[in-house]
């Protein structure tokens, strides 16, 4: 018996429903990225207008990470977040204080042309010196999707990577406490709970999860350093500003014991 002919209305409606389909699936994938063309106008302050003197080292605006080079997009080692985020950190970085703990910043808001080189980096030859500190036990093909995505958290301006330093009692000199891994290791080993760590390593990660999570940030369980606020600001607005120096000087006496009162409890 030959098989039942499909009437030409019918085969036309269910390529428009198979082509809707696939543009939602794609308008889904694609951020939305603000117009914004300055940090004011995508409401982000430097950090250092709420804490002046805190302690930061932006690895992507120089050669000390995975790609081994600066990032597109990050012109000034500058951490700028969307203002409900920076005051956050603030409180988080106030309590510490007073416990001779202070936070040691990574990143903060990340461009998304600087995701967009991750992206085409994952598609450049191995480097053997970096290959050895951030994915030694990895093939480089695996971060794709895995670690590195095509949109990052990041670019929304609420999430930050960071670890906590121990400071003597004048609050002279400070450390790094040991994490079991350096920031931005690719592997289970930096996963917050890794069984891979020993104990104080892990006991060091709960405390910096438990210091964020007083002030409302959220823990990636894959990353110990990685934190997004909650709720976010603007969840589904992506920014791509390109990260300067707000030109403020280094932070005076009077700058390091200056607290913004926004920031007091």
């Amino acid at each position: 018996m030959p098989a039942p002919l499909i009437r030409r209305p019918f085969l036309r409606a269910a390529l428009l429903v198979l082509a809707l389909s696939t543009m939602a699936a794609r308008a889904a994938e694609a951020p939305h990225v603000s117009g914004a063309r300055t940090m004011e106008a995508a409401g982000m302050v430097d950090l250092r207008m709420r804490v002046p003197d805190i302690s930061q080292d932006i690895r992507y605006a120089g050669r000390d990470n995975f790609i081994g080079a600066p990032v597109d997009g990050y012109e000034a080692p500058a951490c700028w977040l969307r203002h409900e985020a920076a005051t956050a950190l603030a409180r988080v970085e106030m309590a510490l204080r007073r416990e001779n703990r202070r936070l040691h910043l990574f990143d903060c808001y990340r461009p998304v042309r600087a995701v967009a080189h991750f992206m085409r980096w994952l598609d450049e030859a191995d480097d053997p010196r970096t290959r050895a500190v951030y994915y030694p036990t990895l093939e480089k093909s695996l971060l794709r999707g895995t670690y590195i995505a095509p949109q990052s958290g990041h670019s929304r301006g609420a999430t930050v990577d960071l670890t906590l330093l121990a400071c003597d009692a004048d609050d002279a000199a400070c450390a790094p406490l040991d994490m079991g891994t350096p920031f931005d290791f690719f592997g289970s080993r930096a996963h917050t709970d890794s069984d891979e760590v020993d104990a104080a390593q892990r006991a060091n990660r709960h405390a910096l999860r438990a210091a964020m999570a007083a002030e409302g940030f959220v823990n990636l369980p894959e990353e110990w350093w990685h934190f997004r606020l909650q709720p976010e600001p603007t969840p589904g607005i992506y920014y791509d500003v390109p990260v300067t120096s707000a030109g403020l000087p280094a932070p005076s006496a009077r700058d390091r014991a200056r607290v913004d009162p926004a920031i007091r409890r």
